[in-house]
C-alpha cells in the first residue's frame, strides 16, 4: 500500500484514480502529476516501483497544496470572513447557505433537520 501525503491510496486502482483520494487532487491534477512523473495512464498503483512513488511524492510536495495544509488554509479563509463581519462571514457564522440559495423551503443540508414550531397545529 502506497502512502502519499499522509493518505493510504488504494493499490488495485489506476494511479490517476488513486491520486484523487488525496484531498486537493482531482482528476485534472492527477493527470498532470502522472504526466510530470512520466507514468502511463493505465499504470496501477501495485505496479509502481519505490522510485516512482517517491517521485510522485516529491511532485505533490513541491507543486500542490494538499490535505492538512489545504484544509487549514480553507478554514483560515472562512475564519477571516467571519472576523470581518461581511455578509458571507455572517452566513457562515449562522450556518446558512453562503452563495445566495433560497432558504424558505430548501437548505436542509446547511440548516439541519427541520425543527417543530409550537402552536402550529390546526
Amino acid at each position: 500500500m502506497a502512502r502519499i501525503a499522509g493518505v493510504n491510496i488504494p493499490t488495485n486502482k489506476g494511479v490517476q484514480i488513486a491520486l484523487t483520494y488525496i484531498h486537493g487532487i482531482g482528476p485534472a491534477k492527477a493527470k498532470s502529476i502522472c504526466e510530470t512523473v512520466g507514468l502511463a495512464s493505465e499504470t496501477r498503483v501495485n505496479g509502481l516501483s519505490d522510485a516512482e512513488v517517491v517521485r510522485i511524492r516529491e511532485v505533490i510536495d513541491a507543486d500542490h497544496m494538499v490535505e492538512g495544509d489545504l484544509r487549514r488554509d480553507t478554514a483560515m479563509n472562512i475564519k477571516r470572513l467571519m472576523d470581518l463581519g461581511c455578509y458571507r462571514g455572517l452566513r457562515h457564522r449562522r450556518g446558512l447557505p453562503v452563495r445566495g440559495q433560497r432558504t424558505h423551503t430548501n437548505a436542509r443540508t446547511r440548516k439541519g433537520p427541520a425543527k417543530a414550531i409550537a402552536g402550529k397545529k390546526k
